[in-house]
Protein backbone atom coordinates (compact mmCIF):
# COMPACT_ATOMS: atom_id res chain seq x y z
CA UNK A 1 0.00 0.00 0.00
CA UNK A 2 1.17 3.46 -0.94
CA UNK A 3 1.76 5.89 1.83
CA UNK A 4 1.75 9.57 2.15
CA UNK A 5 2.30 12.72 4.78
CA UNK A 6 0.14 15.36 4.69
CA UNK A 7 1.18 18.32 6.54
CA UNK A 8 -2.27 19.98 7.53
CA UNK A 9 -5.89 18.93 8.64
CA UNK A 10 -7.39 21.87 7.51
CA UNK A 11 -10.18 21.69 4.11
CA UNK A 12 -7.00 21.34 1.79
CA UNK A 13 -5.02 18.08 3.82
CA UNK A 14 -8.41 16.33 5.02
CA UNK A 15 -9.70 16.29 1.33
CA UNK A 16 -6.12 15.06 0.09
CA UNK A 17 -6.33 12.20 2.56
CA UNK A 18 -9.77 11.11 1.67
CA UNK A 19 -9.24 11.05 -2.22
CA UNK A 20 -6.01 8.84 -1.83
CA UNK A 21 -7.57 6.85 0.91
CA UNK A 22 -10.38 6.41 -1.44
CA UNK A 23 -7.65 5.05 -4.11
CA UNK A 24 -6.18 2.70 -1.96
CA UNK A 25 -3.35 4.74 -0.36
CA UNK A 26 -2.40 5.25 3.41
CA UNK A 27 -2.27 8.71 4.54
CA UNK A 28 -0.73 9.79 7.71
CA UNK A 29 -2.17 13.53 8.44
CA UNK A 30 -0.48 15.51 10.67
CA UNK A 31 -1.59 19.01 12.16
CA UNK A 32 0.43 21.10 13.67
CA UNK A 33 -2.77 22.93 16.02
CA UNK A 34 -3.77 20.22 19.29
CA UNK A 35 -7.08 20.08 18.23
CA UNK A 36 -9.34 20.92 15.66
CA UNK A 37 -10.56 24.17 14.95
CA UNK A 38 -14.32 25.30 14.47
CA UNK A 39 -16.09 28.27 13.28
CA UNK A 40 -14.99 30.60 10.49
CA UNK A 41 -16.37 32.46 7.91
CA UNK A 42 -18.96 31.14 5.23
CA UNK A 43 -17.49 29.20 2.28
CA UNK A 44 -19.36 29.25 -1.41
CA UNK A 45 -18.90 25.50 -3.19
CA UNK A 46 -19.51 25.73 -7.17
CA UNK A 47 -18.19 25.17 -10.23
CA UNK A 48 -15.08 22.69 -9.68
CA UNK A 49 -14.85 22.68 -6.12
CA UNK A 50 -19.03 21.19 -5.70
CA UNK A 51 -18.25 18.74 -8.19
CA UNK A 52 -15.40 17.30 -6.40
CA UNK A 53 -17.41 17.65 -2.79
CA UNK A 54 -19.90 15.36 -5.17
CA UNK A 55 -16.93 12.80 -6.49
CA UNK A 56 -16.24 12.91 -2.95
CA UNK A 57 -19.67 11.79 -1.76
CA UNK A 58 -19.73 14.97 0.93
CA UNK A 59 -22.95 16.81 -1.02
CA UNK A 60 -25.44 14.97 1.07
CA UNK A 61 -24.03 15.60 4.77
CA UNK A 62 -23.31 19.06 3.58
CA UNK A 63 -26.87 19.66 2.61
CA UNK A 64 -27.73 19.43 5.86
CA UNK A 65 -25.25 22.21 6.95
CA UNK A 66 -26.07 24.09 3.62
CA UNK A 67 -27.29 27.80 4.85
CA UNK A 68 -28.88 28.73 1.33
CA UNK A 69 -29.34 31.88 0.19
CA UNK A 70 -30.37 35.25 1.93
CA UNK A 71 -31.47 38.77 0.99
CA UNK A 72 -28.92 40.96 1.54
CA UNK A 73 -28.71 44.58 2.67
CA UNK A 74 -26.58 47.53 1.84
CA UNK A 75 -26.53 49.67 4.76
CA UNK A 76 -25.26 53.25 5.46
CA UNK A 77 -23.43 53.80 8.58
CA UNK A 78 -25.80 54.56 11.08
CA UNK A 79 -27.58 51.33 9.81
CA UNK A 80 -30.66 52.42 7.75
CA UNK A 81 -30.86 50.83 4.85
CA UNK A 82 -30.09 52.05 0.86
CA UNK A 83 -30.18 49.09 -1.27
CA UNK A 84 -32.19 45.48 -0.92
CA UNK A 85 -30.76 42.85 -2.79
CA UNK A 86 -33.01 39.96 -2.51
CA UNK A 87 -32.15 36.17 -2.44
CA UNK A 88 -33.80 35.14 -5.66
CA UNK A 89 -31.11 37.52 -7.25
CA UNK A 90 -28.02 35.45 -6.02
CA UNK A 91 -29.80 31.92 -6.98
CA UNK A 92 -30.50 33.04 -10.57
CA UNK A 93 -26.34 34.12 -10.46
CA UNK A 94 -24.88 31.14 -9.36
CA UNK A 95 -27.23 28.43 -10.58
CA UNK A 96 -28.61 25.34 -8.70
CA UNK A 97 -25.03 23.61 -8.26
CA UNK A 98 -23.54 25.76 -5.46
CA UNK A 99 -23.71 25.43 -1.66
CA UNK A 100 -22.74 27.98 0.98
CA UNK A 101 -21.16 26.09 4.58
CA UNK A 102 -19.29 27.54 7.67
CA UNK A 103 -15.68 26.48 6.67
CA UNK A 104 -15.70 25.27 10.15
CA UNK A 105 -19.14 22.74 8.89
CA UNK A 106 -16.99 21.65 5.70
CA UNK A 107 -13.96 20.63 8.06
CA UNK A 108 -16.19 19.01 10.23
CA UNK A 109 -17.70 17.21 7.45
CA UNK A 110 -14.50 16.36 5.69
CA UNK A 111 -13.52 14.86 9.40
CA UNK A 112 -15.99 12.21 9.87
CA UNK A 113 -15.89 11.09 6.07
CA UNK A 114 -11.82 10.97 6.88
CA UNK A 115 -11.50 10.01 9.94
CA UNK A 116 -11.90 5.91 9.96
CA UNK A 117 -9.39 5.50 6.34
CA UNK A 118 -6.57 8.14 8.09
CA UNK A 119 -3.56 8.26 10.57
CA UNK A 120 -4.74 11.85 12.56
CA UNK A 121 -1.76 13.25 14.20
CA UNK A 122 -2.67 16.47 16.00
CA UNK A 123 -0.06 19.00 18.28
CA UNK A 124 2.62 17.12 15.56
CA UNK A 125 5.03 19.36 12.70
CA UNK A 126 7.50 17.67 10.25
CA UNK A 127 10.79 18.45 11.98
CA UNK A 128 13.01 17.24 8.68
CA UNK A 129 12.18 15.63 5.24
CA UNK A 130 14.81 13.66 3.01
CA UNK A 131 13.58 12.35 -0.67
CA UNK A 132 15.32 10.15 -3.41
CA UNK A 133 14.51 9.23 -6.61
CA UNK A 134 11.88 6.65 -4.76
CA UNK A 135 10.58 7.82 -1.56
CA UNK A 136 10.43 10.16 1.25
CA UNK A 137 11.49 9.99 4.54
CA UNK A 138 10.01 11.97 7.31
CA UNK A 139 10.58 12.75 10.83
CA UNK A 140 8.17 14.06 13.11
CA UNK A 141 8.15 15.82 16.69
CA UNK A 142 6.05 13.13 18.08
CA UNK A 143 9.33 10.75 17.86
CA UNK A 144 8.07 8.94 14.99
CA UNK A 145 10.16 8.28 11.46
CA UNK A 146 7.69 7.53 8.18
CA UNK A 147 8.41 6.42 4.95
CA UNK A 148 6.45 7.29 2.12
CA UNK A 149 6.21 7.58 -1.47
CA UNK A 150 4.77 11.25 -1.24
CA UNK A 151 4.50 14.55 0.69
CA UNK A 152 1.86 16.67 0.98
CA UNK A 153 2.19 20.15 2.38
CA UNK A 154 -1.29 21.52 2.84
CA UNK A 155 -0.65 23.66 5.86
CA UNK A 156 -2.33 26.98 4.61
CA UNK A 157 -0.44 30.16 3.20
CA UNK A 158 1.68 30.57 6.19
CA UNK A 159 2.86 27.04 5.16
CA UNK A 160 6.23 26.36 6.92
CA UNK A 161 6.51 23.39 4.61
CA UNK A 162 6.73 25.78 1.08
CA UNK A 163 9.20 27.56 3.45
CA UNK A 164 11.05 24.42 3.88
CA UNK A 165 10.97 23.40 0.17
CA UNK A 166 11.36 26.71 -1.90
CA UNK A 167 12.56 29.67 0.74
CA UNK A 168 10.48 32.91 1.84
CA UNK A 169 9.52 35.38 -0.34
CA UNK A 170 6.56 33.79 -1.75
CA UNK A 171 3.89 35.04 0.00
CA UNK A 172 2.48 38.51 -1.38
CA UNK A 173 1.17 40.31 1.69
CA UNK A 174 -1.68 42.92 1.14
CA UNK A 175 -2.54 46.35 2.68
CA UNK A 176 -5.76 44.42 4.12
CA UNK A 177 -6.97 42.77 7.25
CA UNK A 178 -9.89 40.24 7.70
CA UNK A 179 -11.81 38.85 10.26
CA UNK A 180 -14.48 36.61 10.50
CA UNK A 181 -16.60 34.90 13.19
CA UNK A 182 -19.35 33.10 14.48
CA UNK A 183 -21.98 34.55 16.84
CA UNK A 184 -22.99 32.97 19.55
CA UNK A 185 -26.60 34.92 19.15
CA UNK A 186 -28.72 35.96 16.67
CA UNK A 187 -27.87 40.02 15.94
CA UNK A 188 -31.46 41.59 16.83
CA UNK A 189 -30.27 44.92 14.57
CA UNK A 190 -30.82 42.47 11.40
CA UNK A 191 -33.38 40.90 9.96
CA UNK A 192 -34.14 37.27 10.11
CA UNK A 193 -32.08 35.21 6.87
CA UNK A 194 -30.37 37.91 6.05
CA UNK A 195 -27.63 40.05 6.06
CA UNK A 196 -27.00 43.48 6.81
CA UNK A 197 -23.73 44.72 4.47
CA UNK A 198 -22.19 48.13 5.19
CA UNK A 199 -19.22 49.22 2.36
CA UNK A 200 -17.52 52.66 2.49
CA UNK A 201 -14.52 53.71 1.78
CA UNK A 202 -11.43 51.15 2.72
CA UNK A 203 -13.72 48.46 4.69
CA UNK A 204 -16.22 46.32 4.71
CA UNK A 205 -18.91 45.04 7.96
CA UNK A 206 -21.20 42.08 6.07
CA UNK A 207 -23.66 40.87 9.86
CA UNK A 208 -25.59 37.92 8.65
CA UNK A 209 -28.61 36.60 10.95
CA UNK A 210 -29.78 32.94 9.61
CA UNK A 211 -30.52 32.16 13.49
CA UNK A 212 -29.20 30.10 16.32
CA UNK A 213 -25.58 28.59 15.39
CA UNK A 214 -25.95 30.01 12.25
CA UNK A 215 -25.13 33.67 12.39
CA UNK A 216 -21.66 34.95 11.35
CA UNK A 217 -20.06 38.45 11.49
CA UNK A 218 -17.32 39.18 8.31
CA UNK A 219 -14.88 42.48 8.58
CA UNK A 220 -11.87 44.07 6.33
CA UNK A 221 -10.33 47.23 5.89
CA UNK A 222 -7.44 48.57 4.63
CA UNK A 223 -4.46 49.38 6.82
CA UNK A 224 -0.89 50.85 6.75
CA UNK A 225 0.42 48.43 9.21
CA UNK A 226 -1.16 44.92 8.52
CA UNK A 227 1.53 43.72 11.65
CA UNK A 228 0.43 46.24 13.86
CA UNK A 229 -3.29 45.62 13.56
CA UNK A 230 -2.67 41.62 14.24
CA UNK A 231 -0.25 42.52 17.24
CA UNK A 232 -3.18 44.41 18.95
CA UNK A 233 -5.47 41.89 17.88
CA UNK A 234 -9.09 41.53 17.15
CA UNK A 235 -10.69 43.23 19.39
CA UNK A 236 -9.37 46.63 19.75
CA UNK A 237 -8.47 46.49 16.20
CA UNK A 238 -11.74 46.25 14.93
CA UNK A 239 -13.26 49.04 17.51
CA UNK A 240 -11.23 51.45 15.99
CA UNK A 241 -11.69 50.59 12.43
CA UNK A 242 -15.79 49.99 13.22
CA UNK A 243 -17.01 51.14 16.09
CA UNK A 244 -18.81 54.16 14.50
CA UNK A 245 -21.12 51.79 12.36
CA UNK A 246 -24.12 51.04 13.86
CA UNK A 247 -26.59 48.07 12.88
CA UNK A 248 -25.59 45.04 13.60
CA UNK A 249 -21.93 45.60 14.04
CA UNK A 250 -21.95 47.05 18.44
CA UNK A 251 -24.12 43.56 18.62
CA UNK A 252 -21.09 41.45 16.85
CA UNK A 253 -18.14 43.49 18.23
CA UNK A 254 -19.93 43.00 22.08
CA UNK A 255 -20.11 39.15 20.98
CA UNK A 256 -16.46 39.00 19.91
CA UNK A 257 -15.20 40.48 23.05
CA UNK A 258 -16.85 37.75 24.55
CA UNK A 259 -14.65 34.92 23.06
CA UNK A 260 -12.06 36.35 20.44
CA UNK A 261 -10.11 33.36 20.27
CA UNK A 262 -12.87 32.72 18.34
CA UNK A 263 -12.46 34.52 15.85
CA UNK A 264 -10.16 34.10 12.13
CA UNK A 265 -8.44 37.10 12.35
CA UNK A 266 -5.37 37.83 10.17
CA UNK A 267 -3.71 39.87 7.21
CA UNK A 268 -4.97 39.17 3.36
CA UNK A 269 -1.98 37.58 1.27
CA UNK A 270 -1.51 35.79 -1.67
CA UNK A 271 0.70 33.09 -2.83
CA UNK A 272 2.78 33.63 -6.25
CA UNK A 273 5.07 29.98 -6.57
CA UNK A 274 6.56 29.36 -10.31
CA UNK A 275 6.03 25.68 -9.18
CA UNK A 276 3.88 23.66 -6.40
CA UNK A 277 6.47 20.50 -6.55
CA UNK A 278 9.95 19.47 -6.09
CA UNK A 279 10.64 15.60 -6.46
CA UNK A 280 7.95 13.68 -4.59
CA UNK A 281 7.10 16.60 -2.43
CA UNK A 282 3.94 18.57 -3.64
CA UNK A 283 2.44 21.83 -2.12
CA UNK A 284 -1.70 21.77 -2.13
CA UNK A 285 -3.99 24.46 -1.45
CA UNK A 286 -3.12 27.39 0.22
CA UNK A 287 -0.11 26.65 1.01
CA UNK A 288 0.66 26.78 -3.22
CA UNK A 289 -1.67 29.29 -4.55
CA UNK A 290 -3.82 30.87 -1.82
CA UNK A 291 -5.65 33.30 -4.05
CA UNK A 292 -7.06 35.16 -0.57
CA UNK A 293 -10.82 35.80 0.70
CA UNK A 294 -11.30 38.62 -1.73
CA UNK A 295 -11.68 35.72 -4.30
CA UNK A 296 -14.21 33.64 -2.58
CA UNK A 297 -12.62 30.85 -4.28
CA UNK A 298 -10.09 29.22 -1.66
CA UNK A 299 -12.40 26.18 -0.32
CA UNK A 300 -14.04 25.38 -4.08
CA UNK A 301 -10.03 25.77 -5.10
CA UNK A 302 -9.20 23.16 -2.39
CA UNK A 303 -11.00 20.60 -2.75
CA UNK A 304 -10.52 20.71 -6.70
CA UNK A 305 -7.35 20.18 -6.20
CA UNK A 306 -7.66 17.69 -3.84
CA UNK A 307 -9.89 15.39 -6.27
CA UNK A 308 -7.44 16.31 -9.24
CA UNK A 309 -4.46 15.42 -7.43
CA UNK A 310 -6.04 12.08 -6.85
CA UNK A 311 -7.39 11.54 -10.46
CA UNK A 312 -3.65 12.54 -12.18
CA UNK A 313 -1.53 10.03 -9.75
CA UNK A 314 -4.30 7.41 -10.62
CA UNK A 315 -3.74 7.90 -14.10
CA UNK A 316 0.16 7.59 -13.73
CA UNK A 317 0.19 4.53 -11.07
CA UNK A 318 4.15 4.74 -9.39
CA UNK A 319 5.02 7.32 -11.60
CA UNK A 320 4.96 10.33 -9.36
CA UNK A 321 6.47 12.79 -10.68
CA UNK A 322 4.85 13.04 -14.10
CA UNK A 323 1.53 12.52 -12.10
CA UNK A 324 1.98 16.45 -10.41
CA UNK A 325 3.51 17.56 -13.35
CA UNK A 326 0.28 17.01 -15.07
CA UNK A 327 -2.06 18.10 -12.24
CA UNK A 328 -0.38 21.31 -11.96
CA UNK A 329 -0.72 21.86 -15.75
CA UNK A 330 -4.57 21.06 -15.73
CA UNK A 331 -5.27 23.71 -12.62
CA UNK A 332 -2.56 26.35 -12.42
CA UNK A 333 -4.50 28.33 -15.25
CA UNK A 334 -7.61 28.06 -13.30
CA UNK A 335 -5.43 29.72 -10.14
CA UNK A 336 -3.75 32.34 -11.83
CA UNK A 337 -7.78 33.51 -12.97
CA UNK A 338 -9.05 33.40 -9.56
CA UNK A 339 -5.98 35.36 -8.24
CA UNK A 340 -6.93 38.02 -10.38
CA UNK A 341 -10.43 38.38 -10.03
CA UNK A 342 -9.33 38.62 -6.22
CA UNK A 343 -6.98 41.90 -6.83
CA UNK A 344 -10.45 43.61 -8.58
CA UNK A 345 -11.78 42.41 -5.70
CA UNK A 346 -10.21 44.63 -3.34
CA UNK A 347 -12.30 47.52 -4.70
CA UNK A 348 -15.60 45.69 -4.02
CA UNK A 349 -14.37 45.19 -0.28
CA UNK A 350 -12.57 47.84 0.49
CA UNK A 351 -13.21 50.39 -2.25
CA UNK A 352 -10.56 53.41 -2.36
CA UNK A 353 -12.89 56.43 -2.18
CA UNK A 354 -16.26 57.43 -1.97
CA UNK A 355 -16.70 56.73 -6.20
CA UNK A 356 -15.43 54.08 -6.41
CA UNK A 357 -18.47 53.09 -3.21
CA UNK A 358 -21.41 54.89 -5.65
CA UNK A 359 -20.38 52.87 -8.27
CA UNK A 360 -19.82 49.59 -6.86
CA UNK A 361 -23.88 50.51 -5.66
CA UNK A 362 -24.86 51.32 -9.42
CA UNK A 363 -23.47 48.07 -10.26
CA UNK A 364 -25.18 46.02 -7.62
CA UNK A 365 -28.59 47.66 -8.71
CA UNK A 366 -28.10 46.62 -11.92
CA UNK A 367 -27.99 43.01 -11.23
CA UNK A 368 -31.16 43.36 -9.42
CA UNK A 369 -32.79 43.48 -12.88
CA UNK A 370 -33.67 40.71 -14.44
CA UNK A 371 -32.43 41.00 -18.04
CA UNK A 372 -28.87 41.94 -16.75
CA UNK A 373 -29.42 38.99 -13.57
CA UNK A 374 -29.44 36.81 -16.72
CA UNK A 375 -26.11 37.89 -18.15
CA UNK A 376 -24.57 37.72 -15.22
CA UNK A 377 -25.58 34.23 -14.36
CA UNK A 378 -24.05 33.03 -17.99
CA UNK A 379 -20.76 35.08 -16.81
CA UNK A 380 -20.63 33.15 -13.52
CA UNK A 381 -21.41 29.98 -15.65
CA UNK A 382 -18.36 30.59 -17.82
CA UNK A 383 -15.82 31.15 -15.13
CA UNK A 384 -16.39 28.16 -13.24
CA UNK A 385 -16.52 25.31 -16.02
Amino acid sequence: MKRTVIVGAGIAGLATALRLARDGWQPIVVERAPARRSGGYLVNLLGGGYAAAERLDLVPALAERALGLFTTVLVRADGRPKLTVPSVVAEAALGPRTMTVFRGDLEDTLYEAVRDRADLRFGTTVESADQDTDRVVVRLSDGTTEEAELLIGADGVHSATRTTLFGSGHRADLPYVVAAFPLRRPPEAVPASSATTFIGPGRTAAIVNLGPERSSAFFTYRCADPDRELERGPVPALRAAFGDLAGGVPEALRDLEADPANAYFDRVSQVDLPRWSTGRTVLLGDAAWCVSLFAGHGAALALAGADRLGTALERHGDDVRPALTEWETGLRAEVVKRQALARRGMYQYAPPSHLHVWLNEVTIRAITLPGIRDLVRRGIERQNR
